[in-house]
């Protein structure tokens, strides 16, 4: 893989992780009718809502800076993890008739993080090992 190939694709990967994420804020931070719908499903709402969002905002930030892109990726990775597994034990894939595309929005943002973290793993493992561990 050559290296300007690489460089782009990784832009590709955190625009789609961190553009999803940062897209779907206005509707959690706003208590558009479809958010405030699916977190009271979730029985969450308002805090879930607008935690969720906070941390998805956070997520996106770390992914589009390069030093910290491994963070966001974990973040984005387990908040997308939480929001895949709503949908398929709760929620149900199509949510008020949106054709699923909250799934997918989802399953895009979970395997654009999963990627980066595997492309970024070698600073995951960096920042393990600054990590006092005492057991």
């Amino acid at each position: 893989m050559s290296i300007r190939f690489r460089i782009v694709f990784t832009w590709m990967l955190r625009i789609i992780a961190a553009g999803i994420m940062l897209q779907t804020l206005y509707f959690k931070f706003s208590g558009a009718a479809e958010s405030v719908y699916i977190f009271s499903q979730l029985g969450i709402e308002p805090w879930g809502r607008i935690g969720t969002g906070v941390m998805e905002l956070i997520a996106s930030v770390l992914i589009l800076f390069p030093g910290s892109t491994a963070i966001g990726a974990f973040l984005g990775l387990a908040i997308m993890t939480g929001a895949i597994l709503s949908h398929i034990f709760k929620l149900g894939i199509e949510v008020q008739n949106d054709g699923g595309q909250l799934f997918i929005y989802a399953l895009l943002t979970f395997f654009s993080s999963l990627a980066l973290l595997v492309m970024y793993r070698n600073d995951v493992f960096r920042l393990a090992r600054k990590i006092p561990f005492k057991l």
